[in-house]
């Protein structure tokens, strides 16, 4: 409207009105970020509110930490970490590239990398076929691929297998089969 059109020259009696003027705002208010996808909080004393379900934070093969991780979202560690992680409501899953040398603490672990340290998961850990776990494991579930690499104890907390409906005097046959190739220190192929 007020583009690039040239207007009839007025007469002198004639009064052009201005364009209306917005009203004056707050212009200091805000914006959020995008960066890879994910909004981020440009605002350093308001932060995002957490991070929706479904979605997984993840430490690159790259990055090398030492120290403690702790939070409330799953994550994906590709990378190296010694320490402590610490998720207790979440997924923690160790990837193919990882060297974890950490005791990890989760709802549910699952190892597709190395791991040095004690594992304790609320729910379940899993030790896939090329995952590597030195340490004690204790948890209500487990289950260890065909060629993955474990030493150390395993101890079942029937609290979690009560929570879940079984029985807390019987144990699923595949933790009689994992604990008798623990105490014998065989494993089948």
């Amino acid at each position: 409207m007020w583009g690039n059109k040239k207007a009839a020259p007025a007469s002198p009696s004639a009064v052009v009105p201005a364009p209306p003027m917005a009203q004056e705002t707050n212009t200091t208010k805000p914006i959020s970020a995008t960066m890879e996808g994910k909004v981020m909080s440009t605002d350093a004393a308001r932060p995002m509110a957490a991070a929706p379900a479904g979605s997984t934070a993840r430490l690159g093969a790259s990055l090398h930490i030492k120290g403690e991780i702790s939070g409330n979202e799953d994550l994906q560690v590709d990378g190296t970490v010694e320490g402590l992680i610490q998720l207790d409501d979440r997924k923690l899953t160790v990837g193919a590239s990882a060297k974890v040398t950490a005791d990890l603490v989760a709802r549910e672990v699952v190892v597709y990398g190395s791991v040095k340290g004690n594992l304790r998961a609320r729910d379940r850990i899993e030790i896939k076929k090329d995952g590597s776990v030195i340490g004690d494991l204790t948890t209500a579930r487990i289950m260890i691929e065909d060629g993955a690499y474990f030493k150390g104890a395993i101890e079942i907390d029937r609290k979690g297998e009560i929570a879940s409906g079984s029985s807390a005097h019987e144990k699923p046959a595949f933790v009689k089969a994992a604990s008798a190739a623990v105490q014998t220190g065989k494993t089948s192929s």
